[in-house]
């Protein structure tokens, strides 16, 4: 059985989230956080790319990653299965095409 989770602000004055994510060569990138999904006991987050420290006033790329946990340290990791990226992908773009228009 899968449970959503919904951003519970979402109707209250938006505050962004905004994540840091180091990749495997050490460099740092700037996500806005959008929503998060658990399916399956699975958690798994919608980022938006934030470049120079400004968030991004039109549609950019949507990221969707797995959110694991160590302990106290988070860890976003890729959806390795085409058809568990698609899924998941299809059910972030429904929940956010109030403010993105998705393409294909």
């Amino acid at each position: 059985m899968s449970d959503i989770v919904k951003n519970e602000d979402m109707n209250e004055e938006y505050e962004p989230v905004i994540v840091s994510v180091v990749d495997e060569e050490g460099e740092e990138h700037i996500f806005e956080e959008l929503d998060i999904l658990e399916i399956d006991d699975k958690e798994y987050v919608a980022l938006l790319p934030v470049y120079d420290d400004e968030i991004v006033d039109e549609d950019g790329e949507l990221i969707i990653l797995i959110r694991n946990y160590d302990g106290d340290e988070i860890f976003l990791e890729p959806i390795e299965d085409e058809d568990e990226f698609m899924k998941v992908g299809k059910m972030f773009e429904e929940r956010l095409a109030d403010m993105f228009d998705f393409n294909d």
